[in-house]
Parts: C-alpha cells; sequence; structure tokens
C-alpha cells in the first residue's frame, strides 16, 4: 500500500469511529430525556397516590400517618384563610358553592345563583 491509501483508509477509520461516536452520544442523550421523563411521570403518581390518601384517611385518628395527615390539613387551612386575605384585600369574595371571586357587596354569585349576602357579613 502506498502512503494516500494509508491516509485515506486511516481518515475512513477515524470517521467511522467519529460517526459511530456521534450516534452513542445522541442515543445516549434521548436516553437521558427518557428517563427524566419516566421520573417526572413517577413524581407525578406519587402526588396522586399521597393526594388519594389523604382523601381517603384525613379524618382517620388511629392511622400512623394522623401527624402528617394533621399537619397537610393545618397548612391547607392556613392556604385557604391566606387566599380569603388576599381576596379581602383585593375587595372580593369567593362564593363557597363555586368558587367564582365576586366583588365585596355582591348579593348573589354570578357564577352560580348562591346568595352571598351572609358570606360578607361573616366577614
Amino acid at each position: 500500500m502506498d502512503l494516500f491509501e494509508q491516509i485515506g483508509e486511516a481518515l475512513l477509520t477515524a470517521g467511522k469511529d467519529v460517526s459511530q461516536k456521534a450516534k452513542d452520544v445522541s442515543e445516549i442523550a434521548k436516553l437521558k430525556i427518557d428517563i427524566k421523563a419516566k421520573e417526572d411521570y413517577v413524581q407525578k403518581q406519587y402526588i396522586a397516590l399521597g393526594e388519594s390518601y389523604f382523601t381517603a384517611h384525613k379524618d382517620d385518628t388511629e392511622c400512623e400517618e394522623r401527624e402528617q395527615l394533621f399537619l397537610i390539613k393545618e397548612a391547607l387551612d392556613e392556604i385557604a384563610r391566606m387566599k380569603g386575605e388576599v381576596l379581602k384585600l383585593r375587595g372580593a369574595a369567593q362564593c363557597p358553592k363555586c368558587g367564582a371571586k365576586m366583588p365585596e357587596g355582591a348579593t348573589f354569585c354570578s357564577s352560580c345563583g348562591t346568595k352571598l349576602d351572609d358570606i360578607f357579613e361573616e366577614e
């Protein structure tokens, strides 16, 4: 073999190696994306399972997780209180039946028709 054939063969081999490395890097990147998507899916399922468990057992007094359930209920109550405070500062209230936001002083909910007089008097 002469020098040019050897150089050509070396370039061809190097090109194949580079091409294979690029394919490997691409495949690794795709797999990492797929792994992340599956991990995100599992996290969402854990959250849904936890919410389902909470809903089913939030009033249980004899379960092992009663302290965590109490802390979650306490946090949800505080969130509701703070949301009500935000609405009050904006001069609004939330319909207890449908959750629609109404201007303060409204007599009826414009979304579902619930009478709101008593709601504003309590605050």
